[in-house]
């Protein structure tokens, strides 16, 4: 499985992106993809994840209301569109896929795992600035 993230540029604060991640293929037998970002000496911080059918979504507390994750599984494409950002949001992003208890996991404990999530794809670089 190979994931391409993108989308990732400079935009000035209370301003939008959207954030794409196309895989080769989503395993038959995954269900959950995520994203994650990491700024410069920062941990890793899940931001968002959905199910195999769109139908659940999670979202990290510092993006939710701004944050809108997507899926396209015509396409297998997942998106993030990330409006009023801060330059509290300036990291980079991935997007990875894991099994359900990714999801469920995050749902119950607040806070997704990086470690259940098996494949990743490389960054993409999103800079919030004046």
């Amino acid at each position: 499985v190979q994931l391409q993230a993108s989308g990732g540029g400079l935009v000035q604060p209370a301003g939008f992106l959207r954030l794409s991640c196309e895989a080769s293929r989503f395993p038959k037998d995954y269900h959950t993809v995520g994203w994650f970002r990491q700024a410069p000496g920062k941990e890793r911080e899940g931001v968002s994840s959905i199910t195999n059918s769109g139908g659940r979504t999670y979202y990290a507390n510092s993006v939710k209301g701004r944050f809108a994750i997507s899926r396209d599984n015509a396409k297998d494409a997942v998106y993030l569109q990330m409006n009023s950002l801060r330059p509290e949001d300036t990291a980079d992003y991935y997007c990875a896929v894991g099994g359900l208890i990714a999801f469920t996991q995050a749902q119950a404990m607040g806070v997704m795992d990086p470690d259940l999530f098996d494949y990743w794809g490389q960054g993409t670089l999103v800079t919030v600035s004046s």
